[in-house]
This record gives structure tokens, sequence and C-alpha cells, in this order.
């Protein structure tokens, strides 16, 4: 029941937010750097991060979710605030920046961070490594998610795509509640979207990813590797054009639609196709993980890692060629 709550909750809160967008004028423009062409109301994301923290509540003081999970998350609730107010008043990014900061440090201050990385051959157990690797990381997955949303269905299908493997390996009831109230949101934001997410959706997606990744890492249920592959999709694109852009001495913060899935759309596929397209080889990489653990492989888990990055760098290759990185 608290599923169909779930889902029914966000989509009917979508609508809402979309009509006080609309009257409100939060409105995302089209310009040269939009991968859309007609104005569309931005802060969907609030319906799901309303339903989420509410659904977060109700399991905490009526179902026993576990008090450190529980206050990890909710603390992605400071990442929602700011994110909000730039949705609507779009703010310069030290404030985002130093709220993002302080969120990471209560979750390593919760969690300890990544208490280990499990490479196959060896286990990485330095605390004052791996809580710079979760600092940065945490980081990194809220600003990743919000670079990458950029076309209609494309982040919220790929989070509940990442929600539903991480689910599968390690039967967390809340992460499919999360994957459920994405989901709620999904039909609105399908191509052509009637409403986006905007930063507070993204932005928090990311968050809660990355806290599920260590959250499940430091119980053994799930190698942060195997997790890394599963989102390797958002991350790579993501960073793979940081770095080049940084190459060309580029202003990274200067909007642009340089990503792999942008060129896609550019050369012509639509938006639904590139969707669908990420979503088939998220579906690989499930079966990829799906098949080391069936053969009980763990012990090659860098070398899927690594062969994953070579197919990546393959697909990106692909993009290059069909719209040049420097059109």
């Amino acid at each position: 029941m608290l599923y169909l709550i779930t889902y029914f909750l966000v989509f009917i809160l979508t609508y809402i937010v979309k009509v006080i967008a609309q009257n409100k004028m939060i409105i995302d423009v089209p310009n040269e750097r939009s991968s859309h062409s007609v104005p569309t109301p931005r802060g969907g994301g609030l319906a799901i991060i309303s339903v989420w923290f509410l659904v977060l509540s109700y399991l905490f003081f009526y179902e026993n979710l576990n008090k450190e999970l529980y206050l990890t998350l909710l603390s992605g609730i400071l990442i929602a605030v700011i994110s909000l107010v730039d949705d609507i008043f779009t703010i310069k990014s030290s404030p985002r920046l130093l709220i993002q900061i302080i969120t990471a440090i209560i979750v390593i201050y919760l969690t300890d961070g990544i208490k280990f990385i499990d490479l196959g051959f060896y286990t990485v157990e330095n605390p004052y490594f791996l809580k710079l690797i979760s600092f940065i990381g945490i980081i990194w997955f809220v600003n990743l998610f919000n670079f990458i949303d950029g076309i209609d269905g494309y982040v919220s299908l790929g989070t509940i795509l990442i929600a539903l493997g991480l689910y599968y390996f390690s039967n967390e009831n809340l992460i499919l509640l999360f994957a459920i109230a994405v989901f709620g949101f999904l039909p609105w934001n399908w191509q052509k979207a009637k409403i986006f997410m905007g930063d507070i959706g993204s932005t928090v997606l990311g968050f809660t990813i990355v806290v599920f990744l260590i959250y499940l890492n430091n119980k053994s249920e799930l190698n942060i590797l195997y997790g890394l592959i599963l989102t390797s999709v958002f991350w790579f694109d993501t960073t793979f054009t940081i770095i080049k852009r940084l190459i060309n001495r580029e202003n990274i913060g200067k909007p642009h639609k340089k990503h792999a899935y942008q060129r896609f759309v550019r050369y012509g596929f639509s938006h639904q196709r590139v969707t669908m397209l990420a979503a088939i080889i998220k579906g690989l990489l499930f079966l990829l993980v799906l098949g080391m653990n069936f053969f009980n492989l763990h012990e090659y888990v860098l070398v899927l890692f690594l062969l994953v990055i070579v197919v990546h760098i393959g697909i990106y290759s692909i993009a290059d060629k069909l719209v040049s990185f420097n059109e």
C-alpha cells in the first residue's frame, strides 16, 4: 500500500507544482545551450523530494528505519532547500557548494563515509584516504546528476533503473520506495516534458544514490565498485566531458551541450531514443554485475570496472564522430 501511496502522492503533487511554477513564472526558457525548444516549468523535483522525506520520516517513526540511515538521508534537506532557492531565484554557485560541503561533512560524521573498498585482490582500509574519497564523491554525485539532467526523462528513468539495480542486490525496501517516488514524476517528465525536475530534483537524487552506495558498501551488501558500474552512464559522461573541457581551457561553469547524450540529440536522435539507449546500457551493466555475483568472480571486480570505462570511452568516441566535441 505504501508503494501506491508514494507513487500517487508524487504524481498528484507534481501537477500541483507544475501549476504553481506556471503561475509564478518559474520557467526554463530555451536558449542556444538548451536541448529543449519550448518554455517549460521547472522545480518538479520538489514533489519527489517532499514525498520522499515524508516517507522516510514515516518509516523512521513507525517502521523502525535505521536511525543512522534516516538522519543521513534527511541531511539532504539542506541541499534541497538551497537548490529550490536556486530554481526560483538563480543564485551563485558558491553558496550551493558551501551547503554541499556541509552536507558531505554531516554524512561522513554520521556514517564514517566509505569504510573500505574491496578491489578484489586488495582491500583499501585507510580511514583518512577513504574519508577524502567519500567527501569528494558525495559532492561530485550531487553535481553530476545536476549536470546530466539535460533532456526529457533522462535522469528520471536513469535514477529509477539505478535504484532498482541497487534494490535487487540489497533487497532494501527503502530503495524500492525511492525508485517508486521518482517513477511518480516520470510521466510528467517524459518527452515532451511538461515539467523539469530542476536542481531540487537532480541534486537530491544524486545525493540519495551516493548515500545508498556508501550504505550498501559498508554493510557488505554491494561492493561500491559494482555500484559505480551501475551508475557509470551518468558519472563517466559528466567526468570525461569536464576533463576534455579543462584540457580545452574552457570555462566549466558555462552552460554547454557537449555531453555525449546531448550530442546524440544534436545529431538528430529524439530525447526518448537517447534516454532508452541509455536505459539499455544500464540494463547491460546490471547483467554484468549480476553475472559477476552469480559466478562469484568478485576478485575481478576492478578488471570489470576498468573494462566498463573502456566501453564508455568507445561510446563517447561515437558521439565525437557524430557531432564534434568542439562544435
